[in-house]
């Protein structure tokens, strides 16, 4: 169920610094189910981290503007995906990432907008840091405990270069593909107007329920999960 949209008397008054499209070239995509299509690969000059993140636009977004002229004030379709090597690309069960990845390559397909791929590993933390987490996870610490054990924040994610992509595509209204409440509101804090918060499909299983339960639990996520979930690997 959709959420309503957010009110503009409540949008952030704060523009990050500017960045600009220094890249933009086709892509053609075939997930790992058989699925395919075409994506615009943008990558960008002025990010304030001075991390290599990528936007893809998908569906009408995948042809420059000036050969699809789009109706004004259409808000696009726009997943914020943090980086998850285990589960983008190895499949990991651990988590959800790699089923919610391909999911939302699906959906902005079919409504049009940009899946903005954040090289944000572990919630901000790294891989080897991840790692470290999933050790203690064997442990008996849920995902978030992990990160703080390690001297982490429980969610490092900074989404200012993700409003910084935006804007550098002329996207200031986005419709966010999300369960996470912290997603649009620090979109929202940084200018950007929040028409609609798309929920994600809820990609549970035995090896990952745990880690769900917790997200809703203590991310607020908005996760509607089997009254009795199964154990996490």
């Amino acid at each position: 169920m959709t959420q309503p949209a957010m009110s503009p008397e409540s949008l952030g008054d704060t523009l990050p610094p500017p960045a600009t499209v220094r890249t933009s070239v086709l892509v053609p995509l075939a997930l790992a189910d058989g699925f395919q299509t075409v994506a615009l690969a943008h990558t960008f000059s002025g990010l304030v981290d001075g991390l290599e993140h990528v936007a893809l636009g998908l569906g009408d977004r995948a042809a420059p503007r000036d050969l699809t002229p789009r109706p004004p004030g259409t808000a696009p379709l726009v997943r914020l995906h943090s980086e998850c090597l285990t589960g983008d690309v190895f499949g990991s069960r651990r988590c959800d990432c790699g089923p919610q990845l391909n999911e939302a390559v699906r959906r902005i397909a079919a409504a049009g907008g940009y899946l903005l791929y954040l090289r944000q590993e572990g919630r901000g933390i790294g891989l080897y840091p991840k790692l470290d987490a999933y050790v203690l996870q064997d442990r008996g610490l849920d995902t978030y405990e992990a990160n703080l054990a390690l001297g982490f924040g429980a969610d490092e994610r900074d989404y200012t270069v993700a409003a910084q992509m935006l804007l550098a595509l002329d996207t200031p209204r986005v419709r966010i593909l999300t369960n996470n409440p912290d997603k649009p509101a620090q979109l929202q804090r940084l200018g950007l107007e929040i028409t609609r918060v798309v929920p994600t499909a809820v990609h549970v299983s035995a090896a990952n329920a745990h880690y769900l339960s917790t997200k809703a639990r203590s991310g607020a996520h908005t996760l509607e999960l089997p009254a009795t979930p199964g154990e996490s690997d």
